[in-house]
């Protein structure tokens, strides 16, 4: 078996593949080393929707990256626009100003060329109407900056790199862990050192891409990094995200950066199993909350539901609700929304009551009955009148009431009340390594480690707080096929 390499990828999700297509465009010979079983395979990106964020001008921009959109549907939409100032804006605000501006750039200015990338190795993409559009005014409005998945979500996005990496020669092994790198006397990344089914052995290479996931699915890392309680939060992806690249990378003298206590963490389903379902995917989450009230066991209202559109606060909420009492959180809806809850609310293992009355719904999920009827008839009492419009922040809030919800306030008053108990998913992990602008990783005294590049959720510096919805795929697919091209290149 060939253990001599131009380029070794550490990973198989979309930042890996990226990086392993961009390396084999460039004429390197390319192995990606797959953690997980060929069955398991795929990262994270396998448990996502397959939502990407992309700048684009309007609907041509649109139609370029989705060929397919026929005349009678294009004028059937309303994507609107998102220039690339908006996405650099979006991201500083939702990370409070923290995110590394150089990176920041680079995301936002080459995010639809790398999707029009992929589109032409035969990627496909469709536009996103049943997470992320509403029929208003006879027009299926989409919002939020995110206007195109990939076909068959994250699953279909898996399966397509993986069809044009092996297509285009790209080598992988599954079931195959790196251990830790090699260095050549100069001081230069030379390999890996993996572990398969056989044994130990030395892959050596010109230049290693590190692309193998944060430390979301190590207990001790949660812990010891983003607090006391990590530990016992959910997984909503891979149980082989444990933190071995970031590992790896510190050892030959990498720098950290970024947001070491801070994570992508969602509303899942309360009896979702420990990590990802293969079959579900990301059908745990619970995303509609906007529509509703959010409350924990004692019926107490604790997060601002209404904030900002779901894309710019989903992402933080899960630790909001990590922070209750057991850990568990309940959405409350009533008639007047359920037909424009999300495909998620209706698969049969969702964990959920519905009664004609407020107290029944409360016993049936272990709410305290007296708080919850409580919150709802103050809440009720605080929605001021205006003009509900879910694709847009309406303005349509409450008065008088802590926390207020800033948008979309309808009174939960027309049985039948629905209820669906969620606790804390965690995603992925925002701290990880320093890179530069071509993807190589940064080492402690300030230069780049001669043939180390990196890329996707163990690169730290781009995420704090929050991030924008679609913007992790993005910057995977970004800065991968920086890394894999550079890492082609040879040294550097």
């Amino acid at each position: 078996m060939k253990d001599t390499y131009d380029v070794v990828v550490v990973g198989a999700g979309n930042a890996a593949l990226c990086a392993a297509l961009a390396a084999r465009e460039r004429g390197a010979s390319v192995l990606a080393l797959e953690k997980a079983p060929e069955h398991f395979r795929g990262g994270n990106t396998y448990f996502t929707g397959g939502a990407i964020r992309c700048a684009y001008n309007g609907l041509e921009d649109i139609r370029e990256l989705v060929p397919g959109v026929s005349d009678e549907e294009a004028a059937a939409i309303d994507v609107g626009s998102y220039p690339e100032a908006r996405y650099y804006d979006d991201l500083m605000r939702v990370t409070e100003g923290m995110s590394d501006p150089a990176m920041a750039q680079t995301l936002v200015s080459r995010s639809l060329s790398t999707l029009l990338w992929l589109r032409d190795l035969g990627v496909r993409f469709t536009p996103l109407y049943g997470r992320q559009s509403f029929k208003v005014g006879g027009k299926h409005r989409f919002w939020g900056g995110l206007a195109v998945e990939a076909v068959g979500g994250g699953k279909g996005l898996s399966d397509q790199l993986f069809k044009a990496a092996i297509d285009r020669g790209v080598s992988i092994r599954y079931a195959t862990k790196a251990m830790r790198l090699l260095m050549d006397r100069r001081g230069r990344v030379s390999g890996v050192v993996a572990q398969s089914p056989e044994g130990l052995e030395e892959v050596n290479s010109k230049a290693v891409a590190l692309a193998c996931g944060g430390f979301e699915a190590n207990a001790e890392m949660r812990a010891r990094y983003l607090g006391p309680g990590w530990e016992l939060a959910k997984v909503r992806g891979v149980p082989y995200n444990t933190g071995d690249g970031i590992r790896m990378a510190l050892e030959v003298g990498a720098q950290s950066h970024g947001h070491w206590s801070g994570c992508h963490a969602v509303a899942w389903d309360l009896n979702a199993p420990p990590t990802g379902d293969r079959n579900l995917t990301d059908l745990y989450q619970k995303h509609s909350y906007p529509l509703g009230i959010i409350v924990n066991v004692k019926g107490r209202r604790f997060v601002d539901e209404g904030a900002d559109l779901r894309n710019y606060t989903y992402a933080k909420y899960g630790r909001e609700i990590l922070g209750q009492p057991r850990r568990v959180a309940f959405q409350i809806f009533d008639r007047k929304v359920e037909g424009l809850l999300r495909d998620e609310y209706r698969i049969p293992q969702c964990t959920t009551a519905r009664a004609n009355d407020v107290r029944s719904l409360a016993t049936a999920l272990d709410i305290d009955p007296d708080g919850l009827a409580d919150t709802i008839r103050r809440f009720n009492d605080a929605v001021q009148d205006g003009e509900f419009n879910p694709a847009v922040l309406d303005g349509k809030g409450t008065v008088g009431i802590e926390p207020p919800k800033s948008n979309w306030a309808l009174p939960i008053d027309e049985p039948p009340y629905l209820g669906y108990a969620v606790t804390c998913g965690i995603t992925f992990t925002f701290g990880g390594l320093r890179i530069d602008q071509n993807a190589q990783v940064i080492g402690d005294e300030g230069s780049p480690i001669p043939g180390l590049y990196a890329a996707g959720e163990l690169v730290g510096g781009l995420f704090y707080h929050n991030y924008p919805g679609g913007a992790g795929l993005m910057a995977g697919s970004v800065f991968g096929r920086i890394a894999g091209q550079n890492a082609a290149a040879g040294p550097g």
